[in-house]
């Protein structure tokens, strides 16, 4: 971890700070944060966490991981805030920076593995097709003709509306 006076980079990500933690004063919106312990020059990471917004002058404090934070650092004092803003973010990108860091660096303070992000998309499982079965075009209905079989899957086409669709040779 490299620090300056106005930042610190963890990872590629470039959060502002470390400033002290009782120097922190709200709003905070849309961002990761990381607790650091500082340790004479260096700093040790204790917890990471994210927060969508919040006015709560006490939102540290009262975080259910706060006597572990301390108890790391030895005090109050020595707990150090980062934050790295990410205004236009959705919680599933911020969640991301969050494991990345999490895996990375195992914050001794984090009582629980980060919630995983979940996978923006849906598997579907296709039917089994037999040669009598008949496919139907997602998009208007009308029948699909097979126009290639490969080795592992078949292109079909619909004969209305000319969509393809690959589907797996069972």
């Amino acid at each position: 971890m490299k620090s300056s006076a106005l930042s610190i980079q963890i990872l590629q990500y470039e959060f502002l700070g470390p400033i002290p933690l009782d120097e922190w004063g709200p709003p905070m919106e849309k961002l990761v944060y990381i607790i650091l312990s500082k340790d004479q020059d260096k700093f040790n990471i204790l917890y990471v966490g994210d927060c969508e917004k919040t006015d709560d002058k006490s939102f540290f404090v009262q975080n259910p991981d706060f006597k572990c934070w301390v108890q790391k650092s030895g005090s109050e004092k020595s707990l150090y805030l980062a934050i790295l803003p990410l205004f236009e973010s959705s919680k599933e990108r911020r969640q991301s920076v969050l494991n990345k860091i999490f895996s990375r660096y195992k914050p001794p303070c984090n009582s629980t593995e980060p919630p995983k992000a979940e996978p923006d998309y849906v598997v579907r499982k296709s039917e089994i097709n037999s040669e009598d079965q008949k496919i139907s075009c997602p998009c208007c209905g009308s029948e699909m003709k097979a126009e290639q079989i490969l080795e592992k899957s078949t292109v079909y086409r619909c004969t209305s509306c000319g969509l393809s669709d690959t589907r797996l040779n069972s």
